[in-house]
């Protein structure tokens, strides 16, 4: 049995180790199991768990008692009974099985569909019957309100055939080529299939009709991912009511809630292979996805990664054993590997002694598989003197390197580099010097723009680290090592001005503590001139000046700010002054205004006026216009309000209708006195 070891998860296999021929007598293998250590220790849970060539579909009885298997080479089927550890049956097909379901609690009612477009259902005896279907098969679902089976492949029609009738019905017609998988909700009995083009249908069995269509193609491309053609469906699984896994022959898992069209996790295997088997573990709320090469656990609300397995041979499929933590696969070899992983659960009641194996071998541990070898680089086999070995037996090509035996790694490094030991006595006594070094003081780097501040969180600092350290805490990230506060040491714009009155009352004792800190500087700027790394006496000293001034600040710290706010009176009366003199010195010239065309002036008491109209509410200026006659207020006989007012007139339009008054005037005179002409000519006429 083998312990590997991925984040802190254990994984037990067992089916590790060599298996024995099937031709050989029980007496010979009595024998190789006394001779062999290995042969001795390996842990056989089911016997003859193997198929003669190749195992492609492997699953569970929902009793948990039957585990079925299928497989070639001839095309059969065997089941194991967990309650015997042993093989129940073997029945041999006429042609490979594409895929299996077992539709009974055991395994009395099996369906199996073929390569050869042939259905074959078994019974508790064997074969029972046999049918075919219009075109080639290559997943199928059953649906147990209806006794209906679905058949997917490649054609765009999905095939019904009834089993209580024993007959095919009307098929359903897709807008799809082809159709890879498909499954059925177990809750609301929903039918999803995938299909070539990277869709996922859903249709509702009950009136057969499409109810969804999601884009799973368009959704699995990523910033992060790259990918070549077009992806395809390879897996779907329902969980729950409104949970949907769907797996791409690119490699992504996608996750979606059926009340959404897009998927809330996009998981990326990063290999590029088709998906083969999703399962849900709900105890830890985990997926496992798998792809021909290695099986992965991730997190389904996060995506984060909870372990992973890379077994040997490729992986045909994966099946979870329920309530339990063993995990079955089926793969591209004789044996079908069994892994136990006590962090997903405990182990099924029928091999319940694998707890106590495990406690055991928990309270003293061995070594794992990958404590005897060594990972190593191409380079490093050119250091060692080792790069003829690649290609043999001896290395183990694994990611960007090579596995070898820790033995021969040990004695490679000994030949190449003989002198070892004086490399590590010379680090010993480097790293021995650099930790008095460290004791020193050392001088500190201050930046360009803002010194004294920087000095300031230094010290500061220093004391929060060493109150840290006795309260056994984690210090805190440096202010000055900080990108976001970066700008304040380098910007000559961000420079403290310790002159202006805010900072001067804020800090009433900046001047002392700054005199402090500019004799630090001075001495820090002195040491880095000279390149004096090694003089303890200024800082030494600047230190003894700072506990011998530390009890005259705190007693005389009230003196300091009125000294302060003295000097900034003083200040500012020097300032009045200044003030003053620039007052006298300068002349006063009259300004001038220009006034518009057509507007009078009149004073600049009207437009003060009109400034406080302005301000005043829309009800007051009402009231204002009322009394001033411009405005007119009545009730009407619905019960609403009728508001009639005059426009005020601009002055140019006040000078034009006068102008027209006095023009009419001047025109009625001209008449009058015409009129008064001609009837006293007319009086004189009479006369003579």
């Amino acid at each position: 049995m083998q312990v590997s070891s991925l984040n802190e998860v254990k994984i037990y296999s067992l089916s590790a180790g060599r298996s024995l021929p099937e031709w050989l007598s029980d007496r010979k293998k009595r024998a190789l199991q006394k001779k062999d250590v290995d042969i001795r220790r390996r842990i056989e849970l089911i016997q003859d768990f193997e198929m003669p060539t190749v195992s492609t579909k492997i699953k569970v009885s929902r009793d948990g008692q039957y585990i079925m298997a299928v497989g070639t080479y001839k095309p059969r089927v065997r089941c194991f009974d967990t309650y015997q550890l042993s093989q129940k049956f073997e029945r041999c097909l006429d042609s490979e099985v594409v895929t299996f379901e077992i539709l009974s609690d055991d395994y009395s009612k099996i369906v199996f569909l073929q390569c050869g477009r042939f259905v074959e259902f078994h019974s508790q005896h064997g074969h029972y019957y046999k049918t075919r279907i219009p075109k080639f098969g290559r997943d199928f679902s059953y649906h147990y309100p209806s006794c209906d089976l679905y058949f997917v492949g490649a054609s765009s029609e999905v095939y019904r055939l009834n089993l209580e009738q024993g007959r095919f019905l009307n098929s359903l017609q897709t807008e799809a080529s082809e159709s890879n998988v498909c499954d059925i909700n177990p809750v609301h009995f929903l039918f999803a299939m995938g299909t070539a083009e990277g869709k996922v249908e859903c249709w509702d069995p009950r009136t057969r009709n499409r109810v969804g269509l999601l884009d799973c193609a368009l959704s699995s491309v990523t910033a992060d991912t790259e990918i070549e053609g077009l992806p395809s469906i390879s897996a779907l699984k329902f969980d729950g009511a409104l949970n949907m896994a769907v797996g791409t022959s690119t490699g992504q898992v996608l996750l979606y809630d059926l009340r959404s069209s897009n998927p809330f996790i996009v998981k990326d295997h990063h290999y590029g292979l088709p998906i083969k088997s999703i399962q849900f573990q709900h105890q830890l709320d985990l997926i496992i996805s798998a792809d021909s090469r290695i099986i992965k656990m991730w997190n389904k609300d996060t995506g984060k990664i909870f372990t992973s397995m890379e077994p040997e041979h490729d992986i045909n499929d994966v099946c979870l054993y329920p309530n339990s933590g063993m995990l079955m696969t089926a793969n591209e070899a004789p044996k079908m590997n069994i892994y136990y992983i006590p962090v997903l659960g405990p182990a099924p009641k029928w091999c319940s002694f694998l707890d106590n194996l495990t406690e055991e071998l928990e309270e003293n541990p061995e070594s794992t598989v990958y404590d005897d070898y060594k990972f190593v680089t191409r380079k490093d086999l050119e250091n060692l003197g080792l790069a003829h070995l690649i290609g043999s037996s001896l290395l183990r090509a694994y990611m960007h390197g090579f596995f070898m035996d820790i033995r021969l790694y040990h004695k490679a490094k000994m030949m190449a580099n003989p002198f070892a030991y004086e490399e590590y006595r010379r680090e010993k006594i480097r790293q021995k010097i650099e930790e008095t070094r460290a004791q020193r003081v050392q001088l500190k780097k201050l930046p360009k723009v803002n010194k004294e501040l920087a000095l300031k969180l230094i010290e500061e600092e220093g004391e929060e680290q060493q109150l840290r350290k006795k309260r056994k805490q984690k210090n805190l990230p440096s202010l000055l090592k900080d990108d976001r506060f970066k700008v304040m040491f380098e910007n000559p714009d961000f420079q403290v001005d310790e002159q202006s009155e805010e900072f001067r009352l804020l800090n009433p004792l900046v001047s002392k503590i700054s005199e402090k800190r500019k004799r630090k500087l001075k001495i820090l700027e002195e040491l880095e001139a000279q390149g004096e790394e090694e003089e303890e006496e200024p800082e030494g000293k600047a230190s003894d000046a700072e506990s011998s001034e530390s009890s005259d600040d705190e007693k005389g710290w009230v003196e300091e700010v009125r000294k302060q706010r003295k000097l900034l009176r003083q200040e500012e009366k020097l300032k009045r002054q200044e003030r003053l003199k620039e007052d006298q010195q300068t002349l006063l010239k009259p300004q001038f205004f220009e006034i518009k065309e057509g507007e009078e002036f009149r004073s600049f008491k009207d437009s003060a006026k009109k400034q406080k109209l302005m301000k005043k509410t829309l009800e007051d200026r009402l009231k204002l216009e009322e009394k001033l006659g411009t405005l007119n207020v009545s009730d009407t006989t619905v019960g609403s309000k009728q508001a009639t007012f005059k426009l005020k007139k601009s002055e140019q339009q006040r000078k034009q209708q006068e102008a027209e008054k006095r023009h009419r005037q001047e025109r009625k005179a001209l008449r009058r006195s015409a009129s008064h002409l001609k009837s006293r000519r007319g009086r004189g006429r009479l006369f003579h």
